[in-house]
């Protein structure tokens, strides 16, 4: 019963309402069975769109899109693709394109074809067809001014050639189909239309040659660089081509100015290809042989940087030197002996002897034997003899010298500084070698300047030897001094005994001043009564000092002191009968001498007495007579040593006023007030008032005995008998 429902539906054109019928009451397969039929039945009829919405209500639009197609409802076909099979949409087109074309239906094959932007496609159905304009218009229409002179390039190959211009004159893109005949390598093409063009066909040749290079045909390509009269283009072809010769040849031929370029170029390949000759050979054609310079410097080929600099920029030499001197003088004190060795040897073939002496110099006791030291600086010294000159060679000189002084080369350094004429250097080496024979030679015959200062050093190497034989027989005064210096005073004595009498009491002065700083006085004065006192001013204050040194001496009141106080006398006796016929001595210190050979006179008389008995009273009056000279003997030694002589006597009166006086003495100089001594015991008497105190106490070493004179003073001023002597 549904069933026969569904027909009646469908048989008066109620689709719907026949499907949602069918739907519910009947299978789907039966459904889809049913209405595909009857489908079929409406294509049949040419009820095209309700067969179509049957198809589609049993969910077959395939079905419907090739019922389309057979009947050529493209539109409807394609409509019926873009809703179910968007995928398919543009293998779809491309299809009906393709299938209109072999229809001959070109105009809706076009139309399917820009459907799905494929106007190459049209395009190529247009020109495979002749139809240019057509290909034109599309070829514009969709790929721009760029696609539509490529299709007129096209365009006009198949025409002859007057009309192929005309044509792309009408178009105005005659040149740009030059340019695009260049690009796809049609240039027989291209020159021919350059007909109408003559300003492009250097452009063309160019074109041309740039093609012929890049195909390797370099020969062709020279003659199209020629013909474009882009000469240059050909050179840096068979540059890019390692072809030197014939870049060479076109350089010199069309571009001259090119030469050095083309020059520069093979130096290069010949430098990597480690072809130094010919590298500098064509740089040097090239006129610049700074770049070789500069080639060998930055790959560290010193050698030949500075062989190239020195031959052909000597103004730049001394700095190129400078720098190198200055690069690698840190990376040399590293390299070890046999890198060194083999550096000089390579400089030195190489004729760089400054750079062959530098190695040299860098070979030290650090990196190998002594033995091998010396032999480097020996084979320096000998280049620098030979091949330096100037100041490069003073620079080295001042280098390499001390360094062959430190191996023990003496001469060689010697004879280096020579050849500079560093004189005083070279006398410096000698006599640092003490080589003086030859020192005196060089500077006799070189630098007589220099013989006073070779003498001198001489002198001063002796002294500082001790030699002072030899010392003596160049410079005596020196050798005594040397002597004295020593502490040698009877060699140094003797020897200036022999020399002669002034440097002789100029020395016993020196010895004399030695031993009274040292407190030998009686030493000082025997070397004066060995070898005489003359009357000499500048010995005036030793003669003085001795004298007073005695004059204040303790331990000479004995019987034995006889032989000190008469050679004392002795001496002053000698300088008293110098001083008489002297000229340059003022009155005083004549009258000052004459009374210290009074007072020892006066002491040696004493002595002699003090051992005769029936003479011991006139040695008590001579201590008592030396109170006149207080002034110079010392005061209290003076008073004690007359109290004790008349204590002794029994003269007990004048003892106790001398030996009271003593006491006065002895605490003004502890006190150091020699104002409070009192004199008027002494007014009536020629004894001195005014006297200096002497800076020690007489009995400093004996105080028990003065406290004995203390005590007896003491006990004197009780003893009624005993009365001050006026």
């Amino acid at each position: 019963m549904y069933k026969q429902a569904v027909s009646m539906y469908n048989e008066a054109g109620l689709w719907e309402k026949a499907h949602s019928l069918a739907s519910i009451h009947l299978e789907q397969d039966e459904v889809s069975d049913m209405y595909i039929k009857h489908a079929e039945q409406l294509e049949e009829a040419g009820k095209y769109r309700e067969a179509e919405k049957l198809y589609l209500s049993v969910s077959s639009p395939d079905l419907a899109i090739a019922m389309y197609k057979r009947v050529e409802q493209y539109d409807n076909m394609i409509r019926l693709v873009e809703k179910y099979h968007p995928n398919l949409l543009h293998t779809t087109h491309l299809h009906l394109g393709q299938q209109l074309e072999s229809q001959g239906k070109y105009r809706a094959a076009e139309i399917h074809y820009l459907a799905v932007n494929e106007w190459k496609a049209a395009i190529n159905m247009y020109k495979s067809l002749g139809m240019w304009e057509e290909a034109y218009r599309v070829a514009k229409q969709n790929g721009g001014a760029s696609s539509a002179n490529q299709v007129a390039f096209l365009w006009a190959r198949t025409l002859p050639m007057d009309s192929a211009i005309k044509l792309l004159n009408k178009y105005g893109i005659l040149e740009q189909c030059i340019n695009y005949a260049c690009e796809t390598y049609k240039f027989d093409f291209a020159f021919q239309l350059c007909k109408n063009l003559p300003n492009k066909v250097d452009e063309v040749h160019l074109k041309y040659a740039m093609a012929l290079e890049d195909d390797g045909k370099f020969s062709e390509a020279e003659t199209e660089f020629i013909k474009a009269k882009k000469p240059k283009e050909a050179i840096l072809m068979y540059i890019h081509a390692q072809n030197w010769i014939n870049a060479l040849r076109i350089a010199e031929k069309y571009e001259p100015e090119a030469v050095p370029e083309v020059l520069q170029a093979q130096a290069s390949q010949c430098f990597k290809d480690k072809q130094f000759s010919e590298f500098e050979v064509l740089l040097l054609r090239a006129q610049v042989p700074q770049l070789i310079v500069q080639k060998y410097k930055s790959e560290d080929m010193w050698i030949d940087a500075l062989r190239v600099c020195k031959d052909y920029l000597p103004h730049l030499y001394p700095t190129l030197q400078t720098e190198y001197s200055s690069s690698h003088h840190n990376k040399m004190t590293d390299v070890n002996i046999e890198t060194l060795l083999s550096r000089a040897n390579e400089w030195a073939l190489a004729g760089q002897h400054r750079q062959a002496v530098d190695c040299l110099l860098q070979v030290n006791t650090n990196i190998t034997e002594p033995s091998i030291v010396k032999r480097a600086l020996l084979r320096a010294a000998d280049m620098v003899n030979k091949f330096l000159f100037g100041q490069e060679a003073m620079d080295i000189i001042k280098v390499l010298s001390p360094r062959l002084m430190e191996v023990g080369e003496y001469n060689v350094a010697a004879q280096l500084y020579v050849s500079m004429e560093m004189m005083k250097e070279a006398i410096d080496t000698f006599i640092t070698a003490e080589e003086w024979n030859k020192a005196r030679k060089v500077a006799k015959e070189l630098e007589p300047a220099y013989e006073s200062y070779v003498e001198s050093k001489y002198k001063d190497r002796l002294m500082k030897k001790g030699d002072v034989e030899q010392l003596a027989d160049v410079d005596i005064i020196g050798a005594l001094d040397l002597l004295a210096e020593q502490g040698q005073w009877a060699r140094c004595i003797e020897k200036a005994k022999v020399h002669n009498t002034p440097t002789l009491h100029k020395y016993v002065a020196l010895y004399a001043a030695k031993l009274l700083k040292d407190g030998f006085v009686t030493d000082a004065l025997n070397l004066y009564a060995t070898h005489g006192a003359p009357a000499m001013p500048q010995n005036f204050n030793i003669y003085n000092h001795i004298a007073t040194e005695l004059f204040g001496a303790n331990d000479l009141s004995g019987p034995d002191s006889y032989g000190v106080w008469e050679q004392l006398r002795q001496m002053l006796l000698e300088i008293n009968e110098g001083l008489a016929v002297a000229s340059n001595v003022t009155s005083d210190t004549k009258a000052h001498f004459k009374n210290l050979l009074l007072i020892s006179h006066y002491y040696a008389l004493r002595c002699a007495c003090r051992q005769v008995s029936s003479l011991k009273s006139i040695g008590v009056k001579i201590s008592a007579a030396l109170l006149r000279y207080t002034d110079i003997i010392p005061a209290d030694k003076a008073y004690y040593e007359a109290g004790i002589d008349m204590r002794d006597e029994g003269r007990l009166s004048e003892a106790f006023v001398f030996l009271n006086h003593y006491l006065d003495l002895y605490e003004a100089i502890e006190d150091g007030e020699g104002q409070l001594v009192d004199h008027t015991d002494f007014m009536q008497t020629d004894f001195p008032s005014n006297v200096p105190l002497p800076s020690r106490l007489y009995l400093a070493d004996d105080p028990k005995e003065h406290d004995n004179i203390k005590e007896w003073v003491l006990t004197s001023s009780m003893d009624e008998k005993i009365e001050q002597v006026q």
